[in-house]
């Protein structure tokens, strides 16, 4: 039999997602384990996805949570900045220090 990829198995996770309909989903590092191009697919399926839903997406992977209403930055357990990603860039703390490290490693 034909093996998936890690990545059409997560995209398939998510049609199953959007066949199930739900109102609250928990995604805990979506795309940790894809190609940049299997990412974006990702991240295209994740729009859809979480229109009109809450969402709590726990990711290292920032492109995942940039169009979020609400982001919360954890450090060591403890929240130590929330907003949108412009709000949170604007401060220069530690979300714009993580946001300009994933930058430059995708660049």
């Amino acid at each position: 039999g034909t093996r998936l990829s890690l990545g059409q198995r997560q995209l398939v996770a998510f049609a199953r997602a959007l066949l199930a309909d739900p109102r609250i989903l928990i995604l805990d590092e979506a795309t940790s384990s894809v190609d940049i191009g299997t990412e974006r697919q990702i991240e295209q399926a994740l729009r859809r996805l979480l229109a009109g839903r809450t969402a709590f997406v726990i990711a290292h992977r920032l492109s995942t949570i940039r169009d979020a209403d609400l982001i919360v930055v954890l450090e060591h357990g403890r929240v130590v900045e929330q907003g949108t990603h412009e709000e949170l860039i604007a401060r220069r703390g530690l979300y714009t220090s993580l946001y300009g490290d994933w930058a430059a490693e995708v660049a």
